[in-house]
């Protein structure tokens, strides 16, 4: 299985919890709706924040890191990382980018797709999280060494 979260996985679980926010509302039940709210959340950020104890059992494997060996400082290279909230991958390259960021000396931007389904379309994403050099675009999870790699590329090409 790829290490990759697709963007239907981000809008599930937003919709689960509207969709139980609205029902217990509607039934006039707001102790368990707020109950619902904290719990949902709750599971969600244990997810999220757990994951990579629990990837290999879910079937996507390790997401240990692999250190970067060649780390040199990439030329005015502009790196944005398009990421959703409830994405268990978008964290963990995010870390990753910004180690990667203190030795090779690029522009970091991160963009939270989640709310702003226009810029899915427009950009093409349908998985997270996304890494966007120029028009060059990494899509999923990777070790601290295949990042370094792909951003030297492609600082190498654009200069």
């Amino acid at each position: 299985m790829k290490q990759q979260c697709h963007i239907s996985f981000v809008y599930g679980s937003w919709l689960v919890l509207a969709c139980g926010m609205v029902y217990y509302l509607v039934h006039g039940n707001y102790i368990q709706a707020v109950v619902w709210l904290f719990f949902v959340a709750l599971f969600l950020w244990l997810y999220v924040r757990y994951f990579p104890s629990l990837s290999r059992y879910m079937g996507y494997g390790s997401v240990d890191d692999v250190a970067a060996t060649h780390t040199a400082p990439a030329a005015a290279v502009n790196v944005t990382l398009y990421t959703g909230v409830g994405c268990p991958f978008c964290p963990i390259i995010k870390h990753r980018l910004l180690d990667l960021k203190s030795r090779m000396a690029f522009e970091l931007k991160e963009v939270d797709v989640t709310f702003r389904p226009e810029l899915l379309i427009s950009k093409g994403i349908r998985a997270l999280p996304v890494i966007e050099i120029g028009d060059a675009m990494r899509v999923g999870n990777g070790t601290s060494q295949e990042l370094a790699q792909f951003i030297a590329e492609h600082a190498a090409a654009k200069s």
